[in-house]
């Protein structure tokens, strides 16, 4: 009975353990490619597992609409000195992404400069799995 509850625990461990693993694969972001979006900031979601911003994107032929844009977790930005407060709604932003493989409006964070300050923030996603491996 003990080694069937053993058994159950590794694979239950298992499974968890590899579906965390792939979920923190960067393989959707095309990490060659680094775009610059420009608008106003329409949300800033400071949730777990990843922050998301979303912009509202000024004139710019082929890129109209609102662009998703997925950054690290709340606690990584938090150790780089984000907050939930470092972007607002209507913020006017230049933000350089990863764009994703398939051509849909997103990607994956590298930077963002606030247009009024001209302070600029970064927390790339790809940057942080490169040290989370040790390269």
């Amino acid at each position: 009975m003990k080694t069937r509850i053993a058994i159950a625990a590794f694979l239950t461990a298992a499974a968890i353990g590899g579906s965390a693993a792939a979920h923190h694969s960067f393989a959707m972001f095309d990490p060659q490619d680094v775009r610059t979006l420009r608008g106003r900031v329409a949300e800033f979601r400071w949730a777990n597992p990843h922050v998301a911003l979303f912009v509202q994107l000024d004139d710019q032929p082929g890129r109209e609409g609102i662009w998703s844009v997925e950054l690290t977790s709340p606690g990584n930005l938090k150790r780089m000195g984000w907050d939930r407060a470092t972007l607002k709604r209507g913020d006017r932003v230049e933000v350089k992404i990863n764009p994703l493989r398939d051509g849909r409006k997103g990607g994956g964070f590298r930077e963002v400069k606030l247009l009024e300050t001209g302070e600029t923030k970064t927390a790339s996603l790809i940057d942080i799995e490169r040290n989370l491996r040790g390269r």
